[in-house]
């Protein structure tokens, strides 16, 4: 199963088309917030389905959950924007809400940084932004292969 994971898309909906265009075939996606209208659009443009969160820029009205548990093959995976877990200064705290929700990945955004974290207890990806990145490198997205219970990532620069 391959899953594609973005993040922080801002309003750049090119930058999202591009990404399905790089990402080629997948089973479905994940919006780790900034902006819920790109996961609309996300969820019109492609026929796969899109599971996302809502993001410090979709706060405080958008009816959208702020992090979800989703069970994909064999895997839990806890998806947020990171925002509410202090994403800016570590990642312990969301590994830790990720961990004790029984997943064992966990997929953020809102640093714009890609991160692959590939810790004993828990994967934890951020798939930077495909819109702003703030690392000095080029607009990122992931995409998770599944296969059983091994997880390989893959990391796109647009």
């Amino acid at each position: 199963m391959r899953v594609g994971v973005m993040s922080d898309s801002h309003g750049n909906t090119m930058a999202v088309d591009r990404a399905i265009e790089l990402a080629g075939e997948v089973d479905c996606w994940l919006h780790a917030g900034d902006l819920i209208e790109d996961a609309e659009y996300l969820a019109m443009v492609t026929d796969k389905k899109v599971i996302n969160v809502a993001g410090n820029c979709d706060w405080p009205s958008s009816g959208t959950d702020d992090e979800i548990l989703v069970e994909i093959g064999s895997h839990k995976i806890f998806l947020t924007h990171g925002h509410i877990y202090g994403v800016k200064r570590d990642i312990s705290l969301l590994r830790q809400a990720a961990v004790s929700k029984g997943a064992d990945i966990a997929v953020y955004g809102h640093t714009h940084v890609a991160v692959i974290d590939d810790g004993e207890d828990c994967l934890v990806i951020n798939p930077g932004s495909v819109s702003h990145p703030r690392d000095g490198k080029a607009q990122s997205f992931m995409v998770l292969n599944i296969e059983g219970d091994r997880v390989k990532v893959e990391h796109f620069h647009l």
